[in-house]
């Protein structure tokens, strides 16, 4: 009997997984399936990318079927090699021809230099002062100023002097650390062309945490309390003592209401740009029926929805705006999770959009408002061609790629973690840390974080933490 062709049997291994999938999924053998996000029926979920072994052991325990669960397990599965585990010893079938690689070296392994004996040092004997005759004028000297004395007491005028180097000690000794923390403990990403900072990241972070709510939701706009922001920035230059820490535990609000709180706090987010966040995604929901605030391209939408009179001084404005500009150029251009293809020929139009906007702060109020209004409309029109790219998955045309392009997601979902660590008691976990890990999963759809690169993560944050406390 002739060998099949290769193509022949993959044909026919296809057919025959379709048949089998299509019999578990539509039988009575699986008792509830879940469907992934986008998808709607089994029509839209690709055969092909489903974990056959993932469907067969849910059939077997009688667990419900998730199909995210079961395509992600499939694309994990292409980076290991295949087992058979149907003899008595499993068999690994390499994707490497291990003859190619040659057999093990047979020459003898060099010698070892031998080490040279360490020389003894013998300290010299200890030879005796003799007596010197102390005149009578230094033998009248205080005690504190008396040359023979081993130590130096203070007086009152040293301990005041002392007191005055202490908070230059402490600055010195906290910036030494904080040297060390930086240089040494970091995950040594490449650097961002448009040179976003930590705290560009800290407060993005936020924001795509506030939309993930919003998704669910759970997000409501607080009212604004100056007395309680007062009171919130003096408490935070004084420290909090273990009372007031407690009493601010069982005031806190039932729900995700209460955990974005918690989360506001653990990301040094301030009450007023918490406000304007919210109210700007939720303005940019108005008139989008069946879309899903974590499906907004998130900077576009603030710049649109949020004005210059709502910032204290056009300092804070300005810095405000060009961080939104500076994720979009990073999430869209520069670390893009899709290839650009036809669209390649509208980066430089996006960049002159970019650079349109920063200028139009120069001109006078009337022609400023008009020359933004343009670049806006035609920055959302272009901006919304880059991040509706269908990438490999993609089930249906609603998506939104901005912040899921290594490594702005990894340096955003970075800042997230480090929110499960207590600002008031540093290097301890917070009491909500799993109902803050739970609520970080509603954000991997908008960072494109799987599974692996959380427990990646997340380990990479406990290790740094301990790093720092050792």
């Amino acid at each position: 009997m002739d060998e099949e062709n290769p193509v022949e049997l993959l044909q026919r291994y296809r057919r025959d997984r379709h048949v089998l999938l299509n019999y578990i999924l539509s039988g009575n053998l699986i008792k509830k399936v879940v469907m992934p996000p986008g998808a709607i029926s089994l029509d839209d979920v690709d055969i092909d990318q489903v974990s056959v072994d993932y469907v067969l052991n849910c059939a077997k325990k009688g667990d419900p079927l998730d199909l995210g669960d079961a395509i992600r397990l499939y694309h994990d599965s292409l980076d290991y090699p295949y087992v058979d585990n149907t003899g008595d010893v499993e068999g690994f079938y390499l994707l490497t021809r291990p003859e190619y690689s040659g057999s093990a070296p047979t020459r003898e392994p060099p010698p070892v230099p031998a080490a040279a004996p360490l020389p003894v040092v013998v300290p010299p004997p200890v030879v005796e002062q003799p007596q010197i005759a102390v005149p009578s004028s230094v033998a009248n000297l205080p005690k504190s100023l008396s040359l023979d004395s081993p130590t130096e007491e203070l007086t009152i005028d040293d301990i005041e002097d002392f007191e005055d180097d202490e908070g230059e000690f402490d600055s010195r000794r906290a910036s030494r650390r904080h040297q060390t923390d930086a240089n040494d403990i970091s995950l040594r990403l490449p650097l961002f062309e448009t040179g976003i900072t930590d705290d560009d990241l800290r407060e993005t972070a936020y924001e795509i945490l506030v939309a993930a709510a919003g998704a669910s939701g759970g997000l409501i706009v607080p009212k604004k309390e100056k007395k309680k922001e007062k009171r919130h920035r003096l408490m935070r230059k004084l420290g909090r003592s273990k009372s007031e820490s407690a009493e601010s535990q069982t005031h806190r609000q039932p729900g995700l209401v209460g955990l974005l709180e918690i989360l506001r706090a653990q990301l040094e987010i301030t009450e007023s740009m918490d406000i304007r966040t919210r109210q700007g995604l939720l303005n940019a929901m108005v008139g989008k029926v069946g879309k899903r605030m974590d499906n907004l391209l998130i900077p576009l939408e603030l710049l649109c929805c949020i004005s210059r009179a709502e910032f204290s001084d056009m300092k804070a404005y300005l810095r405000w705006q060009k961080r939104q500009l500076n994720m979009l150029e990073e999430g869209l251009i520069n670390h893009p999770v899709v290839g650009f293809g036809e669209l390649g020929r509208k980066v430089n139009e996006l960049r002159n959009l970019f650079r349109k906007i920063e200028e139009s702060e120069s001109l006078s109020p009337s022609a400023a408002e008009v020359q933004r209004t343009e670049c806006l409309r035609s920055l959302r029109e272009v901006a919304t061609s880059f991040s509706e790219r269908p990438a490999r998955g993609d089930l249906t045309g609603e998506v939104c790629h901005w912040a899921d392009g290594y490594h702005l997601n990894a340096a955003l979902y970075e800042k997230m973690l480090g929110s499960v660590f207590d600002t008031l008691d540093e290097g301890k976990l917070t009491e909500e840390v799993e109902e803050i890990l739970e609520l970080l999963k509603s954000t991997w759809r908008i960072l494109g974080i799987t599974e692996t690169i959380h427990d990646t993560c997340y380990a990479w944050v406990l290790f740094r933490q301990v790093s720092k406390d050792s």
